[in-house]
């Protein structure tokens, strides 16, 4: 489903995922009429997913922003609408927009893109796969991005422009922050607490209880068994702090 719903809500931001959120069904091209326009922000490997998830839910794309007018492949059919100043002038509540931006290592990017089309008063759509699994009482914040596979237990809880990727595995009652990226195979146990602006590697494992402070990096296929402070790098197995994180 797709949810554009995005200024309902609790005092936190948060959208409560239910079986009657606003969604379309897949390839359903007569029930998105009452939806804004969506554009992709972004060009790259990650916007090229969300564009085959948008496509799938039977939705269209209006447009692309991107610095560089995007090379032919999957997304030669999409008018390139300009770079980062594309939309000065546009009325904001004609439009939901989608953060085609991914994160290897550091979100700041990512964050940056959102909190930049915020400010000028836009809104994000939060993306769900239909193959994932998500529980009925799972809140969602803004933005939100759920990839395919992904397994989201009771009690979860994700704050804006988080992305929990292919195969991904939160498990009950996990708290976690705003531009989190919880990269493809990630497993986090119960009642772990990801603070914002952190990046979890793929196939990473965080046992329950834990606490991941904010900025923290944690490595691919490290496993959590401490509590990470904010702002550093942890690898291995079991993960060690190893420096400061990027970004």
């Amino acid at each position: 489903m797709i949810k554009l719903a995005l200024r309902t809500g609790n005092s936190h931001g948060m959208i409560r995922k239910s079986r009657n959120s606003v969604s379309c069904p897949r390839n359903s091209r007569n029930s998105n009429s009452s939806l804004p326009s969506l554009v992709l922000v972004g060009a790259g490997g990650h916007a090229m997913v969300l564009l085959d998830i948008i496509r799938g839910l039977g939705l269209a794309v209006h447009g692309v922003i991107d610095r560089r007018k995007p090379a032919a492949g999957a997304f030669q059919d999409l008018p390139w609408l300009g770079g980062d100043t594309a939309l000065v002038g546009t009325d904001p509540a004609t439009l939901a927009l989608v953060n085609g931006i991914g994160s290897v290592a550091s979100v700041a990017r990512r964050r940056e893109v959102f909190e930049r089309f915020k400010t000028l008063g836009f809104s994000f759509a939060t993306l769900v796969h239909p193959s994932a699994v998500i529980a009925a009482d799972v809140e969602l914040g803004e933005g939100v991005q759920i990839m395919a596979g992904a397994i989201l237990q009771p009690g979860v809880r994700l704050g804006a422009d988080t992305i929990v990727n292919t195969r991904a595995a939160i498990d009950h009652q996990c708290v976690i922050g705003a531009h989190v990226h919880v990269a493809p195979g990630v497993t986090l146990s119960g009642e772990v607490t990801v603070e914002d602006s952190v990046h979890i590697g793929t196939g990473a494992t965080v046992i329950q209880g834990r606490h991941l402070g904010t900025g923290c990096l944690v490595g691919a296929g490290a496993v959590v068994v401490r509590d990470v402070p904010a702002g550093v790098t942890v690898l291995g197995v079991p993960a060690r702090v190893v420096g400061a994180a990027k970004g």
